[in-house]
């Protein structure tokens, strides 16, 4: 029987929601096996303080799963931080890990697909993240069950310490030999425009760890596994936090059943990439530049 990849949970200050995350992540098939990281962020002001107490109250009930670690933070690191660390830390033990953060909800069989692909692209060096979200694109159904793409996507992903090894946290190393063509295609035919977060990055109006994991991993010509039927949802733009209008564009219905087709072709698939451009290009209003603002508040630009 394969070893089964640790999980992180990212928390903070919403304990209404870091609890369905945790509910629906208890009822995944692999839970019970499953040990988990909880790593908890301090207050960053006396207004978080509360809230934050209530998560770690939380935490540590008696949750179903083989094992829970909680770390809690003496003072406030901010997501990067958090993320970096954490993953750097628990994939050095551990050799993979499967990210999650306080507002993602799973489909029962999440970890079961994060775990069998973990499995199936553990040699495979160019594959070097399994994404667990997909976009809500037009006929889902014309696309394989699962396919690679580009892009990195921090919404409930899985990746190994072998291709974390080439995460690198400085963004001028990250661009410095970019040319025009190669921000076009990091940015989708300029459909998507995650340059501007590198642009924001630089002139520091953010802090995101995830803009150079997707450079990290676009460096490296690297792909991303994708699901066909979601296997995360993001419940963090409800209106608890800002621009709940983002929780309408990237809804979706989570995955009913079990993934058991894996693509052996290690290749971009140009339907999938055809149909996911389509979706950044007339989906409602520029939602990196909500997503950008809704994470500052979330967790402060630090």
């Amino acid at each position: 029987m394969q070893k089964l990849a640790p999980i992180i949970l990212f928390v903070y200050n919403r304990p209404k929601h870091t609890r369905r995350v945790l509910e629906a992540l208890e009822k995944n098939l692999l839970a019970q096996d499953s040990v988990i990281y909880i790593i908890s962020d301090a207050a960053k002001n006396a207004d978080a303080v509360e809230n934050v107490n209530q998560v770690r109250a939380l935490i540590r009930e008696p949750w179903d799963f083989q094992h829970i670690t909680i770390v809690e933070r003496q003072k406030n690191w901010g997501l990067a931080e958090n993320v970096i660390d954490g993953v750097t830390r628990i994939i050095q033990e551990h050799g993979k890990v499967i990210v999650l953060e306080d507002d993602l909800l799973t489909s029962p069989y999440a970890l079961t697909y994060f775990n069998d692909a973990l499995h199936r692209y553990e040699k495979e060096e160019r594959v070097m993240e399994i994404s667990g979200y997909m976009y809500p694109v037009e006929h889902p159904r014309r696309l394989p069950k699962t396919f690679f793409f580009r892009v990195a996507n921090s919404w409930g992903w899985a990746t190994w310490k072998r291709a974390w090894d080439h995460f690198d946290p400085d963004i001028e190393a990250l661009t410095k030999d970019l040319k025009r063509k190669d921000i076009r295609r990091f940015s989708i035919d300029g459909k998507e425009n995650f340059w501007k977060q590198v642009k924001q990055f630089k002139a520091g109006k953010i802090n995101s760890w995830a803009i150079r994991w997707y450079l990290s991993v676009f460096n490296q010509d690297g792909l991303v596994l994708y699901p066909r039927h979601s296997m995360t949802q993001n419940i963090g733009t409800d209106g608890s936090g800002t621009h709940s209008d983002i929780d309408d564009v990237y809804r979706v219905k989570l995955a009913t059943q079990k993934v058991k087709y894996f693509p052996n072709e290690i290749t971009e698939h140009p339907k999938a990439y055809a149909a996911i451009k389509h979706f950044y290009a007339h989906r409602k209003g520029n939602i990196v530049e909500r997503l950008i603002r809704y994470a500052i508040k979330k967790w402060g630009k630090k």
